[in-house]
């Protein structure tokens, strides 16, 4: 603790992070996960050191700022073993989702599902050039309109799983359950583009392969159900979507293990409903339950935790506390800026919460300078009749108003 307080004292721009592990012996034996003392062989014999084997995971309880320094913050990690039939569960759920023909597929898989989306871009485009056969290509063509997708790149993500589309029926019946992933990708393309009819068509081409395909408590009809609901919702017919998200909140409650990220995903979605109906504080006890879930299950800059900060920011400025989105705004503005494309939608929509959150606060000046951002990054990467540049727009000339 010396330490870092003392290097903590010398430069001001950095922080303290104290991780403080719990091993329960009467879970935990050095058996199962192997560890050990080792101050008697340490140079440093006060340190007490423990040395873990390398495959040692610990379940993160709690992070929480200290209570003595607020640049200070604290960890509490509880050890594992082979006993944790939540942790088993959610790790073959887990490499159950980045399944993959080849290693290098699952690799490409398991890149998309963390937010290494660059990286992933370079290991499928080498992958294309040495593909062999129509349905490695097919594949490969998906995983690229998704990775393009996911970069907010959205009528080249519609291009890439259309000719994924085009190699798959020149084979497959039109009801073949490998037609519902691409018909889904095609879907969530056009709804992140605001072509909402556009995406429902698709996803009910899907959402009528799996029902027809599968058992109806799969995890692969909850998705369905969540994606129809999202499109409700951006429609505004709320009761529809609320509806769509209960039918897949309970197939993923049964089907997943409680701390799968895919179930804060749908606390999410439930959230994002009651907000839309002005049930501000059933918002917050959902988005509270998809953060708690989120801040476990992810790496602390993937862009899904940011839209979990982004979306209490967003109940807060609703409740009237502004100066409480704002702080959940810039957590959310610091992960986008570093896990996403400098001119990524959802970049400019961090932006201009952040902007609007100003307003409220009557700080003009700083509003216009967030606004502007915004719409400089949306008229970059979202077409010309996009509702968020006009909305956006609009805000800018009221807040020259007020200055």
């Amino acid at each position: 603790m010396e330490f870092v307080e003392r290097t903590m004292q010398k430069n001001k721009d950095i922080v303290g992070v104290l991780f403080i592990m719990t091993i329960d012996s009467n879970t935990i034996s050095a058996a199962t996960t192997p560890f050990a003392l080792i101050d008697e062989y340490s140079a440093i014999e006060t340190e007490k050191e423990i040395l873990f084997s390398m495959h040692t995971v610990f379940r993160v309880d709690e992070i929480k700022q200290s209570i003595s320094n607020s640049r200070l913050w604290e960890v509490q990690l509880s050890l594992t073993g082979d006993n944790d039939l939540q942790l088993a569960a959610l790790t073959n759920h887990i490499r159950e989702e980045t399944q993959g023909s080849t290693g290098w597929h699952r690799m490409g898989q398991l890149m998309l599902k963390v937010g290494h989306f660059n990286q992933a871009e370079e290991l499928y485009n080498g992958l294309l050039k040495n593909a062999s056969s129509d349905s490695d290509r097919a594949f490969i063509y998906h995983q690229l309109g998704s990775l393009k997708d996911n970069k907010g790149r959205y009528q080249e993500a519609v291009a890439f799983y259309e000719k994924s589309l085009k190699i798959k029926r020149k084979s497959l019946p039109e009801d073949h359950s490998s037609l519902a992933p691409t018909y889904t990708g095609i879907g969530l393309a056009y709804n992140n583009m605001g072509d909402y009819s556009k995406a429902l068509e698709f996803y009910e081409k899907a959402n009528k392969i799996k029902e027809k395909a599968l058992p109806s408590n799969h995890p692969s009809l909850a998705t369905s159900y969540s994606n129809i609901g999202g499109v409700y919702d951006d429609m505004g017919d709320y009761s529809k979507a609320l509806e769509f998200y209960e039918k897949a909140h309970k197939i993923k409650e049964k089907a997943l293990p409680p701390n799968h990220p895919s179930l804060a995903t749908s606390y999410n979605n439930i959230g994002g409903v009651y907000e839309n109906m002005g049930d501000y504080s059933k918002a917050l006890e959902f988005y509270e339950k998809d953060l708690e879930i989120t801040k476990k299950a992810l790496p602390p800059n993937h862009p899904d935790l940011a839209t979990s900060y982004n979306n209490i920011g967003l109940v807060y400025k609703y409740m009237g506390d502004y100066s409480k989105a704002l702080e959940f705004y810039e957590k959310a503005h610091k992960i986008y800026e570093k896990a996403l494309p400098p001119n990524h939608p959802l970049l400019a929509t961090s932006y201009n919460n952040i902007g609007t959150a100003y307003y409220s606060k009557e700080d003009y000046s700083e509003a216009l300078s967030f606004l502007e951002k915004a719409l400089s990054i949306w008229q970059k990467s979202l077409p010309p009749n996009h509702p968020n540049i006009n909305t956006v727009k609009n805000s800018i000339d009221i807040v020259k108003k007020k200055m």
